[in-house]
């Protein structure tokens, strides 16, 4: 057993132990509670990123611990040769909570497994209901996308950084512009099965599209038999206001991807959820996963699900995120691009590289990070109170206007 007590050790065996795939901010975390996290040294900081929202919750919330812990007393893994009694009430809570239109779920684990699941899905639907011919299905995507990083997801990918070095490409994918109707019609044709698009793009910055966006999607995907899928792994569980960020709109998708905040940050759970008639089309050995739908991710799971409801954390992340974006909006700086966002998803673009703000921000007791460069996202954990919002927003204040 190695003794480490410092911050300089722990990011020292992980340049030499780990591959070197990401460019952490350099802050060791080994605590955290509710939005604030500690690093070992015992400095506090103001979680602004949440696990890329996976900690919608917060950090270690008692009652997701607590479910963990009786759980793990009863039974943890069963895989899915056998059956266990908690995934059919978790996936029939889970089916609940994302209302009408929704009647059937596939569990997973991480949400590129469920990217990868709902693809796997529409394609085949495609050759057994809409009746194109074998190996010529097309899913259509967008340029900025963020869907996951296997081999499939990252050919479909715009970044360099995702695509590059990782090729063949999976064939089967048409990319258009975000946000852009007209580029949407001209790509369907007749071997279309799907169109996947995120709410709001995350990763890409917080884009947000204009409004109606969604609704002229839904429209265009019913008038042509494509399956609508949305993305919510990133924008869903109340992020933006709502349960789920297409709620906004009004509009019901056939497909959707889930993730993140579904595990309340303790565990990775995913889903898929869809109506019967798209999910008859995974058959026995088909489809599946050694874990998903384990004993224990449902029990975690279920309990992610009612903080989220008991806690309001819709109507929190609302008020809290008007608040945030409105603070954010008054700061004065030629430096800033744009300021926007919707509930708790934050960004502020800025004319420059956004990397040296974010370790000034470090120095201030708050964690944020940047994207694509000149993005910093705001995303804390949704249970997040006033004062602190308050505060967060006079310290990025402070350190974009100096």
């Amino acid at each position: 057993m190695i003794n480490m007590t410092s911050s300089k050790r722990y990011i020292e065996l992980d340049s030499e132990y780990g591959a070197h795939n990401y460019h952490p901010i350099p802050v060791v975390i080994t605590k955290a509670k509710g939005v604030w996290v500690h690093d070992p040294e015992g400095k506090k900081y103001l979680d602004c990123l949440s696990a890329y929202s996976a900690v919608n919750q917060g950090h270690l919330h008692p009652k997701i611990v607590e479910a963990l812990e009786n759980q793990l007393k009863r039974v943890a893994l069963t895989s899915r040769a056998f059956h266990n009694d908690r995934m059919g009430l978790f996936l029939k809570h889970l089916l609940e909570i994302c209302g009408e239109g929704f009647d059937m779920a596939l569990p997973m684990n991480t949400g590129a497994e469920a990217v990868e699941t709902a693809l796997k899905m529409v394609r085949k639907w495609g050759y057994e209901e809409k009746g194109v011919k074998k190996d010529k299905a097309e899913i259509i995507v967008c340029e900025n996308n963020f869907h996951g990083r296997t081999t499939t997801i990252v050919g479909f990918s715009t970044d360099p950084d995702a695509y590059t070095g990782f090729g063949p490409y999976t064939p089967g994918f048409k990319v258009i512009p975000y946000d852009n109707i007209e580029a949407l019609e001209e790509a369907i044709t007749p071997n279309t099965v799907a169109f996947m698009v995120e709410p709001i793009q995350g990763e890409a910055g917080v884009i947000v599209p204009a409004e109606g966006y969604l609704k002229k999607v839904r429209e265009i995907c019913s008038k042509n038999n494509v399956l609508m899928i949305l993305d919510e792994i990133q924008t869903g569980f109340c992020r933006t206001g709502k349960m789920f960020c297409h709620q906004h709109e009004g509009i019901v998708p056939d497909v959707m991807t889930l993730g993140k905040a579904l595990g309340g940050g303790l565990l990775p759970v995913s889903a898929v959820v869809s109506r019967k008639e798209i999910m008859k089309v995974f058959t026995p050995g088909v489809h599946g996963s050694t874990f998903g739908g384990f004993p224990l991710a449902c029990a975690v799971g279920d309990a992610a699900l009612d903080v989220l409801v008991n806690e309001n954390l819709d109507e929190r992340a609302t008020t809290l995120g008007n608040l945030f974006l409105q603070k954010l909006k008054e700061i004065k700086h030629s430096r800033i691009k744009e300021v926007r966002g919707k509930g708790l998803l934050t960004a502020i673009e800025l004319n420059e590289k956004a990397r040296p703000f974010t370790q000034q921000l470090i120095s201030k007791g708050i964690l944020a990070k940047e994207t694509h460069d000149y993005a910093i996202r705001f995303a804390p954990p949704l249970v997040i109170e006033k004062e602190d919002i308050l505060w967060a927003a006079n310290i990025i204040k402070e350190i974009l206007e100096s």
